[in-house]
C-alpha cells in the first residue's frame, strides 16, 4: 500500500469521464484531488492498457470484512469500510438492520462520529419500519409501523447524518413518514413492502424516491396486479437499487429493470453484510444467524437470503462482461447517480477537476487493479 499520490499523472488508459470514453487518457492529480493542468514535477504512472473510472459510491451497504455496520464497534465498522475500500467502494453509506429504537439509536450516534470524521457519507436506515408480510432477514419481532415520532427520533439520533429510511410505505404512518423525511431532505426509499400499485404510487408523489433492491422483499408483478415494481419501474422520480450478485435477481429480471429504467435511474448496490470480503461460514445480521456458504448468505432458520457478499467491483464486471451493459452506463449507475442520490455530485462520482481524486484502475478483462481515495492509493497499480 502505497501512501499520498501528491502529483502524479496517471496515463495511457481509457479514461471514463462524464463525456465519454477517453482513449489515452490522462488524469491529473495534485494532492487530494483532480487537477485540471499538470503540477510541475508530477511523477507518471503508465496505465496502458487499463480503464480508469470514478470511485464506486455504494448506499446500500451493512458491513464487510467480517464485520457490522449495524451492530458494530467504531473499529468494526473501520474494518468493514476498508475491506470495501480495497475493492473500489471509495464512498459508503451505512446500513442497519432492525432492532430494538434505543439500540438502533445508540448505534446512529455512533456511525454518525464516523460519518463527521468523513469515514463514511451517511446512515441508510433498513428497518424496522418494514412490513412483515416481505420481512426477509429482519427479526419479526422486532418490526414496527412507521409512526413519524419514532422515525423523527432516529433523524435525532443521526445528527444530520441519515441519508435514507427504508419504508413498507403502507403502513399506518407510511405515507406521513414519507413526507417528513421528504421534509427533512433524507431520502424515503420504498422497500421490504406488500404495497399494491396504488398505494406505491401514493407514496411516490408524497415523496418517495428510491426503491430499495428492487424485485426483493417486495410482491413480483403481475398482469392484473402489477404491484409496487411496476409503480417504481415506470416513474422517473424514482432511482432503483439493483443487487448484481447472479443470486439476488436473474439477468434477464436485471436487464428488464436497467433498461427500462436507464442507467441514471438504477444504483448499483452490495446490501453486502458481514461475510464480503471474509468468506465462507457462520455470522450474524442484527440478532439473526446466518449461514454462508458458497458465497451466498441464508438465515439459518427459514433460508432466507440474508443480504449478500457482493463487493463493488463484481458487481461492475459482471454488469459489464455478463450483463453486456457499456461501460459509460455502468459507471453512471455505480458512480454518478447514487452520488447525485447523497447530493454528493460536487465532490465525487465523476473524474472532473476540482473533485475528490477517487478512482479506480480496471485491466482489461475488468479486474480491479487500483484503488485510489482522496488521493491516496488504497490498492497500488503499480504493485499487483
Amino acid at each position: 500500500m502505497a501512501g499520498r499520490a501528491d502529483s502524479t499523472v496517471l496515463a495511457g488508459a481509457r479514461v471514463v469521464l462524464p463525456t465519454g470514453t477517453v482513449e489515452n487518457g490522462r488524469v491529473i492529480v495534485e494532492g487530494t484531488r483532480i487537477a485540471g493542468s499538470t503540477p510541475e514535477g508530477a511523477r507518471t504512472v503508465d496505465l496502458t492498457g487499463h480503464w480508469v473510472v470514478p470511485g464506486f459510491v455504494d448506499i446500500h451497504n451493512h458491513g464487510g470484512g467480517g464485520a457490522s455496520f449495524a451492530t458494530g464497534t467504531a473499529e468494526d465498522v473501520l474494518t468493514g469500510v476498508r475491506a470495501h475500500r480495497a475493492h473500489g467502494t471509495t464512498t459508503v453509506v451505512a446500513s442497519t438492520v432492525t432492532g430494538e429504537m434505543d439500540f438502533l439509536a445508540r448505534q446512529a450516534g455512533l456511525l454518525s462520529e464516523l460519518v463527521e470524521q468523513g469515514e463514511l457519507a451517511g446512515i441508510h436506515f433498513e428497518g424496522p419500519f418494514i412490513s412483515p408480510c416481505r420481512k426477509g432477514a429482519h427479526s419479526e419481532g422486532l418490526l414496527r409501523d412507521p409512526d413519524p415520532a419514532e422515525v423523527r427520533k432516529l433523524l435525532d439520533a443521526a445528527r444530520g447524518t441519515a441519508r435514507m429510511v427504508t419504508l413498507a410505505t403502507e403502513l399506518p404512518g407510511g405515507i406521513e413518514s414519507v413526507r417528513l423525511l421528504a421534509e427533512h431532505g433524507v431520502i424515503a426509499a420504498v422497500g421490504h413492502t406488500d404495497a399494491s400499485y396504488e398505494q406505491t404510487v401514493e407514496a411516490i408523489d408524497a415523496g418517495a424516491t428510491v426503491a430499495t433492491h428492487l424485485y426483493n422483499a417486495m410482491p413480483a408483478i403481475g398482469h392484473r396486479t402489477p404491484g409496487p415494481v411496476s409503480a417504481l419501474l415506470e416513474d422517473e422520480r424514482v432511482t432503483v437499487e439493483l443487487i448484481n450478485d447472479g443470486t439476488h435477481l436473474h439477468p434477464a429480471a436485471f436487464g428488464l429493470a436497467y433498461h427500462h429504467a436507464g442507467a441514471d435511474r438504477v444504483a448499483l448496490i452490495t446490501d453486502a453484510m458481514d461475510a464480503a470480503g471474509a468468506g465462507d461460514g457462520h455470522y450474524e445480521l442484527g440478532p439473526l444467524a446466518v449461514e454462508v456458504r458458497d458465497g451466498v448468505a441464508r438465515l439459518v432458520e427459514g433460508g432466507s437470503i440474508a443480504g449478500s457478499t457482493l463487493t463493488l467491483d463484481t458487481a461492475f464486471r459482471r454488469a459489464v462482461r455478463i450483463d453486456r451493459i457499456p461501460v459509460e452506463d455502468v459507471v453512471q449507475s455505480i458512480s454518478a447517480t447514487p452520488a447525485r442520490l447523497l447530493g454528493m455530485y460536487d465532490r465525487i462520482g465523476s473524474l472532473e477537476p476540482g473533485k475528490d481524486a477517487d478512482l479506480v484502475v480496471l485491466d482489461a478483462d475488468f479486474t480491479l487493479r487500483g484503488v485510489m481515495r482522496r488521493g491516496e492509493w488504497i490498492v497500488d497499480p503499480r504493485e499487483g
